[in-house]
C-alpha cells in the first residue's frame, strides 16, 4: 500500500482522498490529506471503515520545512491547491525524491516544474486534471489516427445543468482558476505558428444534443499540445465553453471595470454573488481534421458528464472528472505504465489505458451521461 500526500482539502482534494481510500487495500492507498485550514480539514469523510487509511494533517504550504517532513515516506503528493501554491509544494518533491502530480492550469507554474525536471528522481505531473489533461488525452488519440495534421480544436465546459442568472454561471470550481484563466493569455497554433492569442476573444457558437453554446479562449487548457504538435499542425486551440451571454458579462468586469487589476475584488463578488451548485454538467468536444488515405477526414469526441453518486457520495461532474483523471494519472503510475522520472506529458497517455483504469473509466460509464 502506498503512501500519498493529498494537499488541499477543498472541492477536489477531499474527493481525491475518498477516492483513493475507497479501494482494495491490495493495490490501494493510505492517504494524507494537508491544509492549513483545520475547518476543511475537519469536513472530510471519517467513515470508521477509512479511518485507518485516511488522516489530516494541519500544514501551511509556506512552511518550507513543514512541507519537506510531511513529505518524508510518501510515495507521492497531489497538488490540489490554488495554482499559486504550486511551486513550492513541486520543488519540495523534487528534494524529497517524491513523485508530483497537480491539477494546474497556470502556464508559468507548469513551465517552472518542468525546468526543474532535470534533476528529479521523480516523476514530475502536472495539468492531471480535465483541462488541462484528459483534454489533452483525447486530442493526441484523435492526432495519431492520422496520416498527418490539419486542426486540432478542443473545448471543454463546467456549465451548470440549470442557469439560472445573467452569467448563466454557478461556482462549480476554483474561482481563482476561473479568473486566471480569463486573464492570462492563451497559446495556439494559427497557421502553424506558434503564437499568443487574448482571452475570453474568438468567440464561437455551436450546437450539441440541441442545446446553444459559446467558446472563446482561455489560457492553459492546452497543457504541452503546442509544443507537442509543433510543426505537424497547422491550426490548434482550445476555448471554454459556456451558454451564450457570459463572455460579454465577464469582458465587461474585466476589462470595461478594470476588475482584471483587482482580481481579489472579483473573487469576492462572484462567491457572494453566484451560489455553488451539485447539479452541474462537463461538456468535452475535440476536433481533428486532417488527411488519412490521401483524403481530408474529421474525427470528433464529444462526451457530456453529469453529477452522480461517486465513492459512496453524491459529487458534481467537476469533481467526478477531474478528481478521477488525478487518480487515474497516480494510479498509472503507480502500476508502471508511465515514466516513472523527469517531466510527464499528458499527451503521452494512451486513452485506452486511461479509460480502462479504475479511476479513469468514470469518463466512459453510461450512467455519468445522464442527470442523476
Amino acid at each position: 500500500m502506498k503512501d500519498i500526500l493529498v494537499i488541499g482539502a477543498g472541492k477536489i482534494g477531499a474527493v481525491v482522498a475518498e477516492m483513493l481510500v475507497d479501494t482494495p487495500q491490495d493495490g490501494g492507498y493510505r492517504v494524507t490529506v494537508a491544509d492549513r485550514s483545520a475547518a476543511l480539514l475537519a469536513q472530510i469523510d471519517a467513515d470508521p471503515r477509512r479511518s485507518s487509511r485516511l488522516s489530516t494533517l494541519v500544514l501551511d504550504i509556506g512552511d518550507a520545512a513543514a512541507v519537506r517532513a510531511a513529505l518524508q515516506g510518501r510515495y507521492a503528493v497531489l497538488n490540489a491547491a490554488p495554482y499559486h501554491l504550486t511551486l513550492p509544494v513541486a520543488r519540495a518533491a523534487v528534494d524529497a525524491g517524491v513523485h508530483y502530480l497537480d491539477l494546474t492550469e497556470d502556464v508559468a507554474s507548469t513551465r517552472a516544474i518542468r525546468a526543474l525536471a532535470p534533476q528529479a528522481r521523480s516523476a514530475l505531473m502536472p495539468q492531471c486534471g480535465l483541462a488541462p489533461g484528459f483534454i489533452s488525452i483525447v486530442a493526441a488519440d484523435l492526432a495519431r489516427r492520422f496520416d498527418a495534421l490539419d486542426s486540432v480544436r478542443m473545448r471543454v465546459g463546467a456549465l451548470p445543468a440549470y442557469p439560472s442568472n445573467a452569467l448563466n454561471y454557478n461556482l462549480t470550481w476554483s474561482t481563482e482558476g476561473v479568473i486566471n484563466e480569463y486573464c492570462e493569455p492563451c497559446e495556439a497554433i494559427v497557421d502553424g505558428h506558434l503564437c499568443s492569442v487574448p482571452a475570453l476573444e474568438e468567440r464561437e457558437e455551436f450546437s450539441l444534443d440541441g442545446v446553444l453554446y459559446e467558446a472563446f479562449n482561455t489560457s492553459g487548457g492546452l497543457g504541452t499540445l503546442c509544443e507537442t504538435l509543433a510543426g505537424r499542425v497547422r491550426t490548434l486551440n482550445y476555448r471554454t465553453i459556456r451558454y451564450p451571454g457570459h463572455a460579454a458579462i465577464m469582458k465587461a468586469l474585466l476589462h470595461d471595470l478594470r476588475l482584471k487589476d483587482r482580481r481579489d475584488v472579483l473573487k469576492d463578488i462572484l462567491e457572494q454573488a453566484l451560489p455553488s451548485t451539485m447539479q452541474d454538467v462537463v461538456i468535452v468536444f475535440v476536433t481533428v481534421a486532417g488527411l488519412r488515405d490521401g483524403r481530408l477526414q474529421q474525427d470528433t469526441y464529444a462526451r457530456k458528464v453529469y453529477s452522480h453518486v461517486l465513492a459512496g457520495k453524491m459529487r458534481s461532474a467537476i469533481q467526478i472528472t477531474t478528481a478521477s483523471s488525478l487518480c487515474a494519472m497516480l494510479d498509472l503510475l503507480a502500476a508502471g505504465e508511465l515514466p516513472q522520472r523527469g517531466f510527464v506529458r499528458q499527451e503521452e497517455v494512451p486513452l485506452a489505458a486511461f479509460l480502462a483504469n479504475r479511476f479513469g473509466r468514470a469518463y466512459a460509464a453510461d450512467a455519468l451521461a445522464h442527470a442523476a
